[in-house]
C-alpha cells in the first residue's frame, strides 16, 4: 500500500518539499521545469503516489541523486524480494562455519557499511551451497528480502557478468521501472545505493572475480547484509577479519553423512567401508559427493561396493588432471554421465558447446535438434541428477567444471561435422529470434533481409514488452552467438546478428555489447565477401563510436561504409552514411564540409523520394549554415524542413528542426523567438518520450536563457540536461558540468 502520513502527505512529498526549499523553488516553478500541471503536482503534494516518470523528472531537476526515484519505488507498494535459489536439500556439515557466519549476518553493520561475509575456496568445495544455507538461515533478519546473482567470475569462456547489467536487474527487482534506470555503471550504482538506503535486504554475490567487480554492487546501508563467494580471497572491500572463511574438502565424517542422507541410512549402515571408500574417491568435495550419491541412489539393486569398484575403474580410465581434487571431480562426472540415456547424454555434451552464462530451452532444443517439449524433458532429467541447474523461466545454467567436462565429451564423442551443425542450428535460433524481437521494438525501421531458416527453429511471437525482456536476458548470448558464427564459418549470420540487434542496442545504449558484436560482425561480413553487409555493420559501428566520442574511429568507419555503398550503388545507404560523415565534420568544426555532405545526402533523398530523409537533410544543412553565420540561408532551410515535417506529420522531425531554429534565432539575438521555438521543441520531445532530444533541448534552452539575462532559470535547465545525459551515459554530461562549474 501507498505509505501516507496522518496529515495526508507521503515520504516522497516530504522529501520533494525539502528539496524545493533547499533550491528556493516553488511548486509552480517545478511544474514549469518538469512539464506537469500545477493541479497534478497538488495531488502529489497531498499524498497521491507519483508515477515513475514524474519521480525521475523531479529527481533530475532537483539533483536528488536517485533519492526521489527510490522513494517513488518504495511508495508504489512493498516489493518483497525472494531471489535466493533453494538451498541444497542434502547440505550437511560445515557446522562451525555455518554458525559463525549466521551469527555475523544476524547483527546490523556499522553506520554506512553493510554486514559482509566472504567465502572462498577451490571449485567444487561447496562455497555456493554454504552461502545459500547461511542466507536462508538469516532471511528473517532482512525484512525487505534478498537479491542474488552469479557473477561468473571464473566462467570457462572468460566473460564475467557485466556489472552495469547486474545493477539494472537489481534495480528492476527493487521496483524501479526500467525506463527510468540511468545508463552507466556509476549512475546505476548511485541509484542502487539510494534505493537500498532505508531497506533491510540481503545481497548474495556468488562466484565473484575480484573487488573491482564487487564494489558497485555493495550497498551503503548498515541495514543490509552481503554474502560473497569467490575462488580466491577477496581483498579491497570493507569487512572484519573474522568475516572471511576459506573452504577445503569436507571432513570424512561430514562426507559420509552427506552420502548417507542421499543413499539412505540402511544402505550406508550395511556397507560402511564401501561408503567410506566412496567418500575418498570423491576427494571429500561436496560437488562430487552429491553427484556420486545420486548415481548410487538411482541403482538401489546394486551394492555400494560394486559401484565403488566401477568408480575406481573409471578413475583409472581417465587421464589425470593437475590436482587430486580435480581427478576426483572429473571421475565422478564421468561415472554419472555414463549412466545417462543416449539422448540425455547427447544433450549434456552439446550444452557444453554453449559458452554463455545461461541458456534457454529454445537454444538447447536448437543445439540438439529436438522439439521444445522433448528438449525440456531432457533438461529436467539433467537437472534431476545435478548435471544442470534450473533457473526458472525456462532457463538453465551449468557449473563451470561441468561445462568444461561436457565440452570435452562433445569433442571426444561428437564428430566435428556434428558439432559444427549443432552450433549452426543454435546460431540460427538466436538470429531469427533477435530479428523478431527487434522488429517488435521498432517496426518502422528497415532491417537487412533475413532468409528463411534451413533448420526447424522455434521463433517466439513477441510484443514490445516481451521483446524488450528477451533482449535484456539474451543480449550477452547474442554476442556469444556472433563469435561462434564467425568461428564455424556462418559469416552472413555473423554480421546479421549485430545488425538485427541494432534497435535494442540503440534504445538501451549497451555500448560494450554494441561495439563488441559489431566489430566481430564486420569481420564476418568481410569473410563472406558481403559488401552490403559490411557497409551496414560499419555504419552501425560508426554511430556507436561517434556517440562514445571516439571521433577519429567514427570518421574512418563512416568513410569505409560510404566507399562501399558508393561502389555497390546503395543510394539510400549512401545518403544516411553521408549524414553521419556530415555529423563528424560538425564535431570537428568543419561546418563547410558538413554542409557539403548534408547537401549530397539531400540530393539522394530527393532522388529516391525519401521525404523523412529529405527533411533531416534540410534541417542539417540549416544547422551547418547557422554555424557558418549564414543566417538567411540557415533560416530558409530550417523553415523548409519544418514545413515538410508538418506536411508529412513527422513530429520527431518537427522537434529536431525546432531546436535548430531556436539555436539560430538565439545567435540572431532574438531571444523571445528562440525561446518560443525551444519551448515548442521541448513539448514535442517530451510527448514523444525522446529522452536524448529532451536533454538536448534543455541544454539549448539553458544557453538561450543565459543569453536572455535569466541565469537562474538557465542553470536549472542545464542541470536538468546534465541529469538526462548522465542517465543515458552521454559524454555531453561532462561538458555541461564543466560549464555549470564555470558559471557558479
Amino acid at each position: 500500500m501507498h505509505d501516507r502520513r496522518d496529515d495526508g502527505t507521503s515520504p516522497f512529498a516530504e522529501e520533494l518539499e525539502r528539496l524545493l526549499r533547499k533550491r528556493g523553488l516553488s511548486w509552480r516553478r517545478l511544474s514549469d521545469l518538469i512539464g506537469y500541471t500545477p493541479s497534478w503536482l497538488s495531488k502529489i503534494k497531498h499524498g497521491a503516489p507519483p508515477s515513475a516518470e514524474l519521480a525521475r523528472k523531479c529527481d533530475q531537476v532537483l539533483e536528488a541523486d536517485g533519492q526521489l526515484i527510490a522513494l517513488a519505488a518504495s511508495t508504489s507498494g512493498p516489493v518483497r524480494l525472494a531471489q535466493l535459489p533453494a538451498a541444497a536439500a542434502t547440505f550437511v556439515g560445515r557446522d562451525a562455519e555455518l554458525h559463525e557466519l549466521t551469527e555475523i549476518l544476524a547483527w546490523q553493520g556499522d553506520p554506512g557499511t553493510p554486514q559482509t561475509i566472504a567465502i572462498d575456496g577451490p571449485p567444487g568445495a561447496g562455497k555456493t551451497a554454504l552461502a545459500l544455507r547461511v542466507a536462508h538461515a538469516v532471511v528473517e533478519h532482512y525484512s525487505d528480502g534478498q537479491l542474488y546473482v552469479d557473477l561468473r567470475g571464473y566462467s570457462p569462456d572468460g566473460h564475467p557478468r557485466i556489472v552495469d547489467e547486474v545493477l539494472e536487474e537489481f534495480l528492476t527487482a527493487l521496483g524501479v521501472q526500467i525506463d527510468v534506470i540511468p545508463a552507466g555503471m556509476e549512475a546505476r550504482a548511485k541509484l542502487y545505493r539510494s534505493v537500498l538506503a532505508d531497506r533491510r535486504v540481503l545481497v548474495v554475490l556468488d562466484n565473484a572475480a575480484d573487488a573491482q567487480q564487487l564494489q558497485p554492487l555493495m550497498p551503503a546501508s548498515s541495514g543490509c547484509g552481503v554474502v560473497v563467494t569467490s575462488r580466491k580471497r577477496i581483498t579491497g572491500i570493507e569487512m572484519r577479519g573474522d568475516c572471511r572463511v576459506t573452504l577445503g574438502p569436507m571432513a570424512e565424517e561430514e562426507s559420509i553423512t552427506l552420502l548417507r542422507k542421499v543413499i539412505g541410512a540402511d544402505r550406508a549402515a550395511a556397507e560402511p567401508d564401501a561408503v567410506r571408500a566412496l567418500a575418498d574417491r570423491c576427494g571429500h568435495l561436496p560437488l562430487a559427493l552429491r553427484i556420486a550419491a545420486e548415481r548410487v541412489a538411482t541403482h538401489p539393486h546394486h551394492s555400494v561396493s560394486l559401484l565403488v569398484e566401477e568408480l575406481a575403474t573409471e578413475e583409472q580410465r581417465l587421464d589425470g588432471l593437475s590436482t587430486d581434487d580435480s581427478v576426483a571431480v572429473k571421475t565422478v562426472f564421468s561415472w554419472s554421465y555414463r549412466d545417462l540415456s543416449a539422448d540425455a547424454a547427447r544433450m549434456f555434451r552439446l550444452i557444453g558447446l554453449h559458452s554463455g552464462s545461461h541458456l534457454s530451452t529454445g537454444a538447447a532444443a536448437a543445439l540438439a535438434d529436438q522439439p521444445l517439449a522433448r528438449a525440456r524433458r531432457l533438461m529436467d532429467r539433467l537437472t534431476a541428477v545435478h548435471l544442470l541447474e534450473g533457473m526458472g523461466n525456462d532457463r538453465y545454467r551449468m557449473h563451470d567444471l561441468l561445462r568444461v567436462y561436457a565440452a570435452e565429451r562433445a569433442a571426444d564423442e561428437e564428430p566435428e561435422a556434428e558439432r559444427t551443425l549443432a552450433l549452426r542450428r543454435m546460431v540460427d535460433w538466436y538470429l531469427h529470434n533477435v530479428y523478431a524481437a527487434n522488429h517488435a521494438l521498432a517496426p518502422q525501421r528497415h532491417d537487412p533481409v533475413l532468409e528463411s531458416s534451413e533448420f526447424n527453429v522455434d521463433v517466439a511471437d513477441f510484443d514490445y514488452d516481451s521483446a524488450l525482456e528477451w533482449c535484456e536476458i539474451e543480449m550477452s548470448n547474442i554476442v556469444m552467438a556472433t563469435r561462434i558464427a564467425f568461428a564455424v564459418g556462418e559469416h552472413v549470420a555473423c554480421w546479421k546478428l549485430p545488425a538485427g540487434s541494432f534497435n535494442y542496442l540503440h534504445l538501451r545504449k549497451r555500448w560494450s555489447l554494441w561495439v563488441a558484436a559489431h566489430e566481430v560482425g564486420v569481420q564476418g561480413a568481410k569473410e563472406a565477401k558481403d559488401r552490403y553487409g559490411e557497409s551496414w555493420v560499419l555504419n552501425n559501428l560508426a554511430i556507436a563510436y561517434r556517440e562514445l566520442r571516439r571521433v577519429e574511429e567514427a570518421k574512418r568507419t563512416f568513410e569505409e561504409a560510404l566507399a562501399i555503398r558508393v561502389d555497390i550503388g546503395d543510394r539510400v545507404g549512401q545518403a544516411w552514411t553521408l549524414t553521419g560523415v556530415g555529423f563528424i565534420g560538425f564535431d570537428q568544426s568543419k561546418f563547410d564540409v558538413a554542409a557539403e555532405h548534408f547537401g549530397h545526402a539531400l540530393d539522394i533523398f530527393r532522388e529516391v523520394g525519401d521525404r523523412h530523409g529529405e527533411g533531416i537533410a534540410l534541417a542539417n544543412i540549416g544547422d551547418a549554415r547557422r554555424a557558418l553565420h549564414d543566417y538567411e540561408r540557415a533560416v530558409s532551410a530550417l523553415q523548409e524542413a519544418l514545413d515538410l515535417f508538418g506536411d508529412i506529420e513527422d513530429r520527431y522531425g518537427e522537434g529536431y528542426t525546432l531546436v535548430k531554429l531556436g539555436d539560430t534565432y538565439s545567435e540572431l539575438k532574438r531571444p523571445a523567438e528562440a525561446l518560443d521555438f525551444l519551448r515548442r521543441a521541448l513539448v514535442l520531445r517530451r510527448e514523444l518520450g525522446d529522452r536524448w532530444g529532451e536533454g538536448e533541448t534543455l541544454h539549448k534552452q539553458g544557453l538561450a536563457l543565459n543569453d536572455a539575462g535569466q541565469p537562474e532559470k538557465a542553470r536549472e535547465c542545464l542541470r536538468a540536461a546534465v541529469a538526462i545525459f548522465d542517465e543515458l551515459g552521454d559524454p555531453r554530461a561532462a561538458d555541461l558540468k564543466d560549464l555549470l562549474a564555470k558559471r557558479t
